[in-house]
C-alpha cells in the first residue's frame, strides 16, 4: 500500500513501488492537495504573465477584427510557383508599405497565396494587382497566364467585433448555467472551484496567444468557445470521486477532506491523463492534416487554441480545482472540528503503541492511521474481485438446471426434499 505522504513505499512490505504502479492503483501516493500552496504560487505567476502581456503586449488581431483587403491568386506562375515571402515583397514594392500577412492555402492545383493588409482604395488595389500579374504571370484554368485570376476583397471590421460580442454572450450564459449546474449537483463551492479553474484556463489560453503572437481569429474565438466543455469535464469526474470518498465524512474520523479530496484525485489521475492524451491527438491530427497538408490557416488556427486549452484545462482540474476545493470547505467549522478529532484520534493510536513497548515503524503507521491505508487497499480488491465476477458470470450461458435435465433424459430421483 502506497504512504499518502507519497513516499511510494508499501506499508506493509516496506517495499518502493513505482511510479506506474501507484498511477494505477490510485491509493493516495501523491500527496497533490498537501503541494497546494506550490501549485497556488506557479498558477499565481502563470496568470499574472498571461494578464501582463494581454495588457502591455495586447494581440495579434486577424484582418476580421481590423478590417483590410485581401487579396489572392493562384501559387503556380509562368516560370514557377509563387511563394507567399516574394508575393509579399512584390505587394511591399508597390505600394511602399508591407503586407500585413501573406500565406498559402490549398494544395496542388488549388494552391493560392492570400495577401492581407490595411484597407486599401480601388487605385491602390489596381497597382498591386498589376504588380503581381507583372512579375509572376500566375496560370488561370486554361494554363494561360491572366490578370482575372488576381482577386481582391474588402473585410469590414464590424464583422469580427460581432462575433466578438456574440462569443461574449455565449460566455455569460454558458457560465451561469454551468454554475447552476454544479451548485446544484454538487455544492456551492465546488461551483466556485470549477469557475474559477475555468478563468483560468480561459486567461492563460489568451495569454499565450498574447505572448506567442498567434493571429486571433474567428476560428480562434469559437476554439476558445470549445474547450471550455473539455475542461470542466475533467473537473467533474474529480469531484464526483470527492463526493463518493467525503460522503458522511463529517461521523468518521478516518480521514480528513483533504485527505479524502487528495485520494480522489490519485484515484482519477490516470484517467485524467489517458483522456487527455486521447483528446489531444485528434487535435494534432487537424493541425497536421489541416494546415500541414491541406494548408487550410483556419483549421491551424482552430487547432492551435483547442491544444492550448486543453493542456490548461487537464492541469487546471488537477492542480488547482481540487486543492482550492479543499480549503474553501476547510473554511467551514464542521470539516475543522472534523480534521481535530482526526488528528486527535491518530495522536491517541501512537501514543497506545509507545506505551506497548514500541513495535516496528511500519506496524506504528499502521496503528495511527487506524487502517487508514489498508481501508484503500481492501475496498480497492473488492471492486476488482466483483467486476471480475460480474465479467466471469456474464460469459456463461444462462442455464437452468430443469431444462439441462430434459435436454438429457435424466428422471427424477423420487426423494423429496426437506
Amino acid at each position: 500500500m502506497a504512504d499518502v505522504n507519497g513516499t511510494g513505499s508499501d506499508v506493509k512490505t516496506g517495499q518502493k513501488t513505482s511510479i506506474r504502479h501507484r498511477l494505477y492503483t490510485g491509493t493516495g501516493a501523491f500527496d497533490i492537495v498537501g503541494a497546494r500552496k506550490k501549485w497556488y504560487i506557479v498558477f499565481a505567476l502563470l496568470i499574472a504573465v498571461c494578464i501582463g502581456s494581454i495588457g502591455i503586449k495586447g494581440f495579434n488581431l486577424g484582418i476580421e477584427f481590423e478590417g483590410g483587403t485581401q487579396i489572392q491568386m493562384p501559387a503556380q506562375g509562368a516560370e514557377g510557383p509563387i511563394s507567399e515571402d516574394d508575393a509579399k515583397e512584390v505587394f511591399g514594392d508597390a505600394l511602399g508599405e508591407p503586407a500585413s500577412e501573406a500565406q498559402l492555402v490549398g494544395v496542388g492545383a488549388a494552391a493560392a497565396v492570400q495577401i492581407r493588409s490595411n484597407t486599401l482604395d480601388a487605385a491602390q488595389v489596381a497597382q498591386v494587382k498589376q504588380a503581381l500579374f507583372e512579375q509572376f504571370q500566375p496560370l488561370g484554368a486554361n494554363g494561360q497566364p491572366s490578370g482575372d485570376v488576381i482577386s481582391d476583397s474588402a473585410v469590414s471590421s464590424s464583422w469580427g467585433e460581432e462575433i466578438s460580442e456574440k462569443a461574449l454572450i455565449a460566455l455569460l450564459v454558458f457560465l451561469v448555467l454551468v454554475s447552476i449546474f454544479l451548485a446544484l449537483y454538487f455544492e456551492r463551492w465546488m461551483a466556485v472551484a470549477a469557475l474559477v479553474a475555468l478563468v483560468h484556463d480561459i486567461v492563460v489560453t489568451a495569454g499565450v496567444y498574447s505572448l506567442i503572437g498567434f493571429e486571433v481569429t474567428p476560428a480562434t474565438v469559437i476554439g476558445l468557445l470549445t474547450i471550455l466543455g473539455f475542461s470542466l469535464y475533467d473537473t467533474v469526474v474529480v469531484f464526483d470521486k470527492v463526493k463518493e470518498n467525503t460522503r458522511g465524512l463529517l461521523g468518521l474520523t478516518r480521514r480528513t477532506y483533504a485527505e479524502a479530496a487528495n485520494l480522489a484525485l490519485n484515484q482519477t489521475l490516470m484517467r485524467s491523463i489517458n483522456t487527455s492524451i486521447i483528446a489531444l491527438l485528434p487535435v494534432l491530427g487537424l493541425m497536421v492534416v489541416g494546415y500541414v497538408l491541406l494548408g487550410v490557416g483556419t483549421l491551424q488556427d482552430l487547432a492551435l487554441v483547442q491544444m492550448t486549452g486543453m493542456l490548461a484545462g487537464v492541469l487546471s482540474s488537477l492542480l488547482l480545482a481540487t486543492p482550492l476545493l479543499v480549503d474553501l470547505k476547510m473554511r467551514e467549522p464542521a470539516f475543522q472540528q472534523q480534521a481535530a478529532k482526526v488528528r486527535d484520534r491518530r495522536a491517541n493510536a501512537a501514543r497506545r503503541t509507545a506505551e506497548r513497548g514500541g513495535t516496528d515503524s511500519a506496524e506504528a503507521d499502521s496503528d495511527a492511521d487506524d487502517d487508514f491505508d489498508a481501508g484503500d487497499d481492501e475496498a480497492l480488491a473488492s471492486e476488482l474481485r466483483k467486476e471480475k465476477a460480474y465479467a466471469a458470470a456474464a460469459s456463461v450461458p444462462n442455464r437452468t438446471p430443469k431444462a439441462t435435465e430434459r435436454r438429457s433424459g435424466a428422471k427424477p430421483t423420487g426423494k423429496r426434499k426437506r
